[in-house]
C-alpha cells in the first residue's frame, strides 16, 4: 500500500491535535481557582513539586516537569518576586541554584488544597478511564524521554 500524505495531513489523523486541544482545555479548568491566589498554571506546578520536595535544584525542578531552563527561570523569578520561594546557590557549586520554599510559598499549600477535586469534579470521565488515560499520557512521556526528546 502506498503512503498517502494527503490523509496522513488531515487534522483528524494528527495525534498531537486531540492531546494539544484537551491540554488547553483541562489546563483552563484551573484559572477560577488559582486566579485568585495570584497564581499561574506553571506557577502552581512548580509548587506541586516543592511541596512534595522542598530545597530541590533548578534542574530536578525541570526534569520533573519537563520544562527547560530558559523557560523556568523567568518563571522562578517571578515567584521569587512574589515571595513564594527562595533562590540560591549551593555552596558546593555556584552553577547550581537550590530552590525553596517561604513561609508564604508553603502556607499556600493549603488555600489550594481543593484545587485538584474542584478540578477533577469538572472533568466527565470515570475513575477508570481517567486511570487509563493517566497511565498512558505517561506511557508516551516517557517513550519521549527515552528518545531523548
Amino acid at each position: 500500500m502506498e503512503y498517502d500524505y494527503h490523509e496522513a495531513m488531515k487534522l483528524a489523523n494528527q495525534l498531537c491535535f486531540p492531546l494539544y486541544a484537551a491540554s488547553r482545555s483541562v489546563v483552563s479548568l484551573y484559572t477560577p481557582w488559582l486566579k485568585p491566589l495570584g497564581l499561574t498554571y506553571t506557577q502552581y506546578i512548580v509548587l506541586l513539586v516543592l511541596w512534595e520536595k522542598d530545597g530541590i535544584t533548578v534542574g530536578e525542578i525541570c526534569d520533573r516537569l519537563m520544562l527547560d531552563n530558559g523557560t523556568l527561570s523567568p518563571l522562578l523569578k517571578k515567584m521569587q518576586q512574589a515571595g513564594y520561594i527562595e533562590r540560591k546557590r549551593s555552596e558546593k557549586d555556584d552553577r547550581v541554584v537550590l530552590i525553596t520554599l517561604t513561609d508564604e510559598g508553603r502556607a499556600l499549600q493549603e488555600k489550594a488544597k481543593d484545587v485538584p477535586g474542584k478540578v477533577a469534579g469538572c472533568i466527565d470521565l470515570s475513575p477508570e478511564k481517567a486511570q487509563q488515560l493517566y497511565s498512558l499520557l505517561y506511557e508516551l512521556m516517557e517513550n519521549q524521554k527515552n528518545r531523548g526528546l
